[in-house]
């Protein structure tokens, strides 16, 4: 199997240092993307293949994965008809309906459509797969075994089932960074340097997310671990719930999913 990535912006790059650290040939991966800047950038560090042009012919067992902005994604489709003859494609451009990318492509069946997020980038990811009907179960493998490089991956069995993915780990890190910020904010204003506020908060998040990976109970078991009755964890509790701020953030990541539901049909509308 080789693999051609259309697109090679930021999330390709990824994707193809994660390959590589499984011990992929270099050889077996190549890159069409038209910035020269960035065709520079992965031929000096990964020393692979890259060209400005979509390929004229794609090989039998070639996996083309679409990692272009999805405003571009219907012109690159149509640019990219005529050399496909039934390979696997894999598109990880955000908001883009399989049942799109099908007619874009001339009614191409063999589509997996993921949602990676930003962590791939350091190899710390979780990626979302939807297979269409015609995609077989070793494609299915292979697609996997692609995004695997980059993180943990899980399957939704129904494609609309992505917008809840991109509003929860899609969007996630955005929400995370946010309760960083926040909290770094406050250790600042309660007399802290920044330096300190740093490491105090991101080394907390690091370790609270280890720990909750590593524990079989729920996080509201965690936390209750860590409020004693009458002491400082409970009073900010109290402080959050006062605020409503848990349902706050379930309607947050709510409207995100009816935001991606909405983006998905406006990138669907041109034929």
């Amino acid at each position: 199997m080789s693999i051609v990535f259309v697109g090679g912006g930021n999330m390709a790059s990824a994707l193809i240092g994660g390959l590589i650290g499984r011990g992929w040939q270099a050889a077996d991966l190549s890159v069409v993307e038209i910035a020269a800047e960035a065709r520079r950038a992965l031929e000096q560090r990964y020393g692979l293949a890259v060209s400005a042009d979509l390929p004229l012919r794609l090989a039998a067992d070639a996996v083309v994965l679409l990692a272009v902005k999805p405003q571009h994604m219907r012109q690159v489709a149509v640019a990219l008809r005529a050399a496909l003859s039934g390979q696997l494609v894999v598109s990880i451009a955000a908001g883009i309906r399989t049942a799109d990318l099908s007619r874009w492509l001339g009614g191409h069946a063999r589509i997996v459509r993921v949602m990676p997020n930003t962590p791939a980038l350091v190899q710390a990811g979780v990626s979302a797969l939807y297979a269409t009907p015609g995609v077989a179960s070793q494609d299915r493998g292979q697609a996997e075994s692609i995004l695997a490089a980059v993180g943990p991956t899980l399957w939704v069995p129904r494609e609309e089932l992505m917008d809840a993915v991109t509003a929860v780990s899609g969007s996630g890190p955005a929400y995370v960074f946010y309760f960083m910020q926040a909290l770094m904010d406050a250790a600042r204003e309660l007399g802290l340097d920044a330096a300190a506020a740093r490491l105090l908060a991101l080394e907390t998040f690091h370790g609270a997310a280890a720990l909750a990976r590593q524990s079989e109970d729920p996080p509201a078991v965690l936390r209750e671990r860590v409020t004693s009755k009458g002491g400082t964890t409970e009073a900010a509790l109290r402080a959050l719930e006062e605020q409503s701020v848990r349902e706050r953030i379930i309607e947050a990541v709510k409207q995100a999913a009816a935001r991606s539901r909405e983006l998905g049909e406006e990138l669907g509308r041109s034929d």
